[in-house]
């Protein structure tokens, strides 16, 4: 798939708003820091790998959300501080 029909974005805002809507601040609580950010890191690979996966399969539609997805697992670890990434504003939300 090449384009990206209606259907294929009514899909992502449908499960990202549901998702969203479910949210809740969870209490403060102590984390295993290295556990968690070779666990962010691992997703991050994951999706980038799926996104390759369909890239190549010429779903870029598809490709395209993995891609993104995987980006916001870095930028998610880099915003909260479990990777180091050299304040790269121009690669992350961390500025």
């Amino acid at each position: 798939m090449k384009d990206i029909t209606k259907e294929k974005i009514d899909k992502y805002l449908a499960v990202t708003t549901k998702a969203i809507s479910l949210v809740k601040i969870a209490p403060e609580k102590k984390i295993q820091w290295k556990p968690s950010a070779e666990d962010f890191l691992d997703m991050a690979s994951r999706y980038l790998a799926d996104a390759k996966h369909y890239y190549e399969k010429g779903d870029y539609v598809t490709a395209f959300a993995a891609v993104n997805y995987a980006h916001g697992w870095l930028d998610a670890g880099a915003r909260i501080g479990l990777f180091d990434v050299d304040n790269s504003g121009n690669l992350f939300t961390v500025d």
